[in-house]
């Protein structure tokens, strides 16, 4: 885990998205978090130690779908398909399948672990004795130190023409041009720390946090679609991921923020965890 000194700082953005607004300085006490999102290896050994089962893995109720097939019925998780060309981007449906059996064990060990939601996140947290950040915690731990900066490195995009973090290239989303060398989720540690030594903070997977997204959450999301039973309560995720392009969804930013419903999982949502009270070795 890596020490964030905590602090008072500038939360939020008015240059971007009207969620992020407004600014506002908020403190933040100090904490660890770790280094990296938590990856497939982590959470296996988590599996392991508690046969846990995740929300996508988990048989579904015909009571919460009525008038569904119920032979249709079956788990599964929402997975990314690229489209042939251009389309409405106001049709999520568009690029997202609900893919029976899509699990997070469908990724590399080294990887940040995927498909899991709100109560999957928060149970591998109290398995490690930590806890998910806040939404403050976080955007202070991703800022690294920079004030006012819209990424997690500065505010050049791609300083020297070097990509900093696991984003989609060229028009979303159908035309990823891989500049910087993944087409989905790239291992842990691909591209450079924060200033505080996070790594992928922003950009390759999405994280949870505590925090509710309060307020109106009706045009919050620009990456998947509404679970059934809309309105719900949703937390607030961070981070953007490898699906965010900035003709679509630049949210690759510390100060970036969406709303998504806990029982969600994806191929583009992970965690990482932190700790409060924490001695590290020695």
């Amino acid at each position: 885990m890596v020490s964030i000194p905590g602090g008072t700082f500038r939360m939020g953005s008015e240059r971007f998205y009207p969620e992020e607004r407004p600014v506002r300085e908020v403190v933040v006490e100090g904490f660890w978090m770790d280094r990296g999102p938590v990856t497939v290896s982590d959470f296996r050994r988590f599996v392991d130690a508690t046969g846990y089962v995740t929300v996508a893995e988990r048989p579904l109720d015909p009571a919460d779908f009525p008038g569904a097939d119920p032979a249709a019925l079956v788990p599964g998780s929402l997975v990314f398909r690229k489209t042939d060309g251009p389309v409405d981007l106001r049709d999520v449906l568009q690029w997202w399948d609900y893919e029976p059996g899509a699990t997070w064990r469908d990724r590399p060990e080294d990887h940040p672990v995927t498909h899991v939601a709100f109560e999957d996140a928060e149970s591998f947290a109290t398995w490690a004795g930590k806890q998910l950040p806040t939404e403050a915690e976080w955007e202070f731990a991703a800022r690294g130190g920079l004030e006012d900066a819209d990424f997690a490195w500065g505010d050049e995009h791609s300083p020297g023409g070097r990509p900093m973090a696991n984003t989609w290239q060229g028009e979303f989303p159908w035309q990823n041009l891989l500049a910087d060398g993944y087409e989905g989720t790239s291992p842990v540690g691909a591209f450079p720390p924060n200033g505080y030594g996070l790594l992928d903070i922003t950009g390759n997977v999405w994280e949870w946090t505590s925090d509710f997204f309060g307020g109106d959450q009706s045009a919050k999301a620009c990456c998947a679609p509404r679970q059934p039973g809309d309105p719900i309560a949703r937390r607030v995720i961070k981070g953007g991921s490898h699906l965010c392009a900035p003709n679509y969804c630049l949210r690759y930013r510390p100060a970036a923020r969406q709303a998504e419903g806990v029982d969600t999982s994806t191929q583009h949502i992970g965690l990482r965890c932190i700790a409060r009270d924490f001695i590290p070795n020695g």
